[in-house]
């Protein structure tokens, strides 16, 4: 089998040769290309087209890698491509990535397109959990991206469900809470929609910006033994040098910036440093495989080379890369602001159109209004004639009834005529009967005179009797107190009761109760105070109570240990590297 696999490669070999020319497919974050390479070529021929294809300038962050057995490697410029130990099968896959990562995004990527294609890679590597990402940061980056993608969100457009087909967040923190795919769509879009008026380069910089701040952005990890055979994980990014304990690559142990570093060096599978201090003994560590080693060298190199760029003066090309970016970002802001104007404009052209069709409507109704009004006074016109009709009818009614009603007045006087004579002697027994009721009165008034009378009487009566009780009572009372042992003045005191000291206890009390509302208003506000949060802890805030403790990972754990501790991946790395080099060296070698 082995030698019918080595026979089929060497005789794909020959038939390169003997083509001149062999194909190979990159595959980049955002789509695959071919290209026809001549044999003779090297990896800088290949790596050059690509970028040229691409419009890439800041050609150092990148490179071409490939899948070597159980590990990668990265295509070497200087050798032909054949010569390497890439794919023999046709076309050849590369994968066009990032090697090398910047310190700070904001300030060294220059182009779009290169923000973009972090943009990408680093998206792809926290969704793939390659990044550890808490659920709060994951949910805010997960709203860049979506306005990276979508542009300003539009209630109108932007329905619930339009991201039911996007990846946005790691299958760790959707399996670590008790929420739907409704829910997290709400919360994301949440966060969307405060992004608005950001174009879709200053979202995924954004973007950048937050992963930048992950323990894992941009650090390759290799398995690696110290001198005591302590199985242990080293850490390459652009700060320098970091060994981790392989359960835990968040928080490093040690760590040894590239500007403490003298050289670097390995020896079959034995890597040995020399900090800049030649007073530190250099220390070394052993790896599986020696294509490990070369793999740890480049990284090495690369990312020095890169630390140490970045603290000198630009390089002339860089200076005019950063100079025509100014100058197309200031186009871009100012087609913008001419796009934002024109939308601007059109919105009010809408809006005023949207006016005048509300007008016109209105004006339809009132139109409409008025002809049914019309309608309606045409009706109420032939109800009124039909009633003139009728009063007319009824007039004639009533001319006769009134005719008739002349007929029997003149009966009715005819009859009163003859009732006059009797009401002359209805009228005598009246003046008789009113005669009696004049006496009656005049007795009664007399009556009523003699009854005053009586009561005047009755009263002067009982008056006189209440003044003769009266002098019998001091008469009595005389001859009480004229007896010795009792002076006049030892009656007892007039008894008085003062309320002055309950009132002011009642105030005082008063007082200590207004005294304890205002420290509980007091305290109250306090509390109020320390709930204001930042919007990340906002967000962790609002999934907290639906979290799964037991689906949490060892390096969700270790993420929540470091963030009650306020540690850090920037404070970590600086207290590490306030220790002496030989005494970090020394803790390396313990380990």
């Amino acid at each position: 089998m082995a030698s019918a696999l080595a026979a089929k490669m060497g005789l794909n070999s020959l038939m390169r040769r003997q083509a001149k020319t062999f194909n190979v497919r990159i595959c980049t974050m955002e789509s695959d290309m071919e290209f026809s390479c001549e044999i003779k070529w090297k990896g800088k021929d290949l790596f050059d087209l690509v970028c040229r294809t691409l419009g890439l300038r800041e050609t150092w962050f990148f490179g071409l890698r490939y899948n070597i057995k159980d590990t990668f490697a990265w295509l070497k410029m200087e050798k032909r491509v054949l010569d390497q130990e890439v794919p023999k099968e046709e076309p050849i896959t590369l994968h066009f990535l990032a090697k090398f990562y910047p310190e700070n995004a904001e300030e060294e990527l220059v182009q779009d397109i290169t923000q973009h294609l972090f943009f990408l890679q680093v998206k792809k590597k926290i969704l793939e959990e390659e990044i550890h990402c808490p659920p709060e940061a994951s949910v805010l980056l997960a709203s860049y991206a979506v306005h990276a993608k979508y542009g300003d969100y539009d209630p109108n457009i932007h329905k619930p469900g339009f991201l039911a087909e996007e990846e946005l967040l790691p299958k760790r923190v959707i399996n670590l809470y008790q929420m739907t795919a409704e829910m997290w769509e709400e919360r994301i879009t949440a966060c969307y929609a405060e992004h608005r008026g950001r174009t879709r380069d200053e979202a995924e910089m954004e973007y950048l910006k937050i992963a930048q701040d992950l323990d894992m952005y941009g650090v390759n990890y290799f398995l690696i033994r110290n001198k005591k055979g302590t199985d242990l994980l080293l850490g390459v990014d652009a700060l320098g040098l970091h060994i981790y304990e392989p359960d835990n690559r968040l928080t490093p142990k040690c760590s040894f910036p590239w500007n403490e570093i003298r050289n670097i060096s390995y020896s079959d599978k034995e890597f040995t440093i020399k900090p800049l201090d030649k007073k530190t003994n250099v220390f070394k560590f052993n790896s599986s495989q020696l294509r490990v080693n070369k793999l740890i060298l480049q990284l090495c190199i690369g990312n020095h080379d890169l630390f140490m760029r970045r603290r000198r003066v630009d390089s002339l090309e860089v200076q005019q890369m950063k100079a025509q970016a100014r100058e197309e970002r200031a186009r871009k802001q100012v087609e913008r602001q001419h796009l934002q104007r024109e939308k601007q404009l059109r919105e009010e052209a809408e809006r005023a159109r949207d006016e005048l069709e509300r007008r016109l409507i209105q004006l339809q109704d009132e139109a409409h209004m008025a002809n049914e009004a019309l309608l309606r006074s045409e009706q109420t016109a032939d109800l009124l004639a039909e009633k003139a009709q009728i009063a007319e009818e009824e007039a004639k009614l009533l001319a006769q009834k009134a005719a008739e009603a002349e007929t029997e007045m003149q009966r009715i006087k005819v009859t009163a005529i003859r009732g006059q004579e009797e009401r002359r002697l209805m009228e005598q027994k009246m003046l008789e009967a009113e005669m009696l009721a004049l006496k009656m009165a005049e007795e009664s008034e007399r009556r009523a005179k003699e009854a005053e009378q009586l009561k005047q009487d009755l009263q002067e009566a009982r008056e006189s009797e209440r003044r003769a009780k009266h002098k019998l009572l001091e008469i009595t009372t005389r001859a009480v107190y004229s007896s010795p042992g009792l002076p006049p003045d030892s009656m007892p005191p007039d008894l008085s009761f003062s309320r002055e000291n309950l009132s002011f206890d009642f105030k005082d009390t008063d007082m200590k109760r207004l005294s304890m509302e205002i420290e509980k208003e007091k305290v109250e506000y306090m509390e109020k105070s320390k709930h204001l949060q930042e919007q990340l802890n906002e967000l962790k805030t609002e999934i907290e109570s639906l979290k799964l403790k037991e689906r949490e990972t060892p390096l969700d754990i270790i993420h929540n240990q470091n963030t009650e501790q306020g540690t850090s991946k920037q404070s970590n790395f600086k207290k590490l590297t306030l220790q002496s080099t030989k005494s970090r060296v020394a803790f390396f070698e313990e380990l």
